[in-house]
């Protein structure tokens, strides 16, 4: 269980293969066939994955690779086409997000979904899970739960310390800033005590002041015990904290890897640069590149031409 993690050595990775779908030795997710169509656009094409439990990974590729479309199929916020995949050995099809979470499997979003007129320890009291109060017979009675919710209370302000919100505490959620609205979220994830922690984009819109912040704080996670996967553009963090590297590209993922092989490979250079990667632009000749741009652009002119007549 979530609650029993503690420090522990972090997983020798270098016996994996560096293939799409590779096999880890202690795999805490593992999908399967995992397919989601969109009209005629295949977002995502999984054969296989899996997720190395106690170690960083990073889901990366280009635009529209279907990175966040996995993350709402593995949480249960889209339903798949076919496939088949497991948290835990737990099987997660058709389970809804709220039950995943329950399992000690959560994720933050690209867009927060703070509670803007609830204040900040408000929200974070919601992460809590298994509260009684919930109960609509049970509500009417505060002996019942009272207890409950200050032991709730406590380990909430406990995060929020830890993650530098406590002098925010009784603010609106909806008067953070971008980057104190990630870490709210992320603290709030934490209420449930999760084993596996799923982050996406945690550093967009985030000012910079606080992304080294930010950064601590998700290599804390694993070193408590915690499994993080997470969406990311950002290179240079990727290659800081990553321990692990999937690429997808096209719904596919093409790569694995530790983050120097994943790197250098040639499938994720082809994936954000296209097949010309290799080609260095400062030594062609300019008058070679100003021909073969007029080449293209008169080809254009003819099918635009051709299609009108």
């Amino acid at each position: 269980m979530a609650a029993d993690l503690g420090k522990t050595a972090r997983p020798d990775l270098t016996g994996i293969e560096h293939v799409p779908g590779s096999k880890k030795p202690d795999a805490i997710v593992v999908g399967d066939h995992i397919t989601r169509q969109f009209g005629g656009l295949k977002a995502v094409d999984v054969g296989h994955i899996e997720i190395q439990r106690g170690v960083i990974t990073a889901l990366i590729g280009p635009n529209g690779a279907g990175k966040t479309t996995l993350f709402n199929l593995l949480t249960g916020f889209d339903t798949p086409d076919t496939g088949e995949w497991s948290f835990n050995g737990h099987p997660l099809a058709r389970v809804v997000p709220h039950k995943v979470a329950r399992l000690g499997m959560v994720r933050t979003f690209q867009l927060t979904k703070v509670l803007a007129k609830l204040s900040v320890i408000e929200n974070m009291r919601l992460g809590a899970k298994g509260q009684s109060g919930e109960s609509f017979l049970k509500a009417a009675l505060p002996f019942l739960w009272r207890s409950e919710e200050a032991r709730n209370t406590e380990r909430a302000d406990e995060l929020l310390a830890r993650f530098k919100l406590d002098a925010k505490r009784e603010d609106f959620a909806g008067s953070l800033s971008g980057g104190q609205r990630k870490l709210l979220e992320m603290a709030r994830a934490l209420m449930v005590d999760p084993e596996l922690i799923m982050l996406d984009e945690p550093m967009a819109g985030v000012n910079p002041a606080l992304k080294q912040s930010l950064l601590g704080h998700v290599k804390s996670l694993r070193d408590e015990g915690r499994t993080v996967l997470f969406v990311e553009h950002d290179m240079d963090m990727v290659r800081d904290i990553s321990d692990w590297v999937i690429v997808m590209a096209q719904g596919q993922i093409v790569a694995e890897g530790t983050p120097d092989a994943v790197m250098a490979d040639p499938a994720v250079i082809d994936a954000y640069l296209g097949a010309h990667h290799d080609t260095d632009l400062s030594e062609m000749d300019e008058k070679a590149l100003e021909a073969e741009a007029e080449a293209e652009l008169e080809a254009e002119l003819h099918d635009t031409e051709t299609k009108g007549s």
